[in-house]
């Protein structure tokens, strides 16, 4: 594959950040959530981030958005039909996550003093 023709910065870039992979999985595992049912899942997160995080997720199509007419103003945000289609991306990147944890963890575990392997 030439490199000009791969997406996979494209995929990222609406997937990077510290918080948007883990609102997708909250949304993903716990179905449609307000506001404030997310930031109290995340509580190091600041308002504004969540905000802006999810903006951006909305405007990739990713989370729908909705509000309704009331008072109080409620506002409720679900994985889109097309963002869906992130649920085995995310499942992957989670297990090599994991993997990966586990290979750097090893591999500090292993150290070489002189000429000899340490374990």
């Amino acid at each position: 594959m030439k490199p000009e023709l791969c997406k996979v910065d494209q995929a990222l870039g609406i997937l990077v950040g510290k918080w948007k992979p883990i609102i997708l999985l909250h949304l993903f595992n716990e179905g449609t959530q307000r506001f404030s049912e997310l930031k109290r899942l995340m509580p190091e997160i600041t308002q504004k981030m969540l905000t802006k995080q999810l903006r951006e997720l909305e405007d990739e199509d990713i989370v729908n958005r909705v509000v309704y007419p009331q008072v109080p103003p409620k506002v409720e945000y679900s994985i889109s039909a097309y963002g869906q289609s992130l649920q085995p991306v995310l499942a992957v990147m989670h297990e090599w996550g994991t993997n990966h944890a586990s290979h750097i963890a090893k591999m500090k575990n292993d150290y070489v003093i002189g000429d000899s392997l340490v374990k």
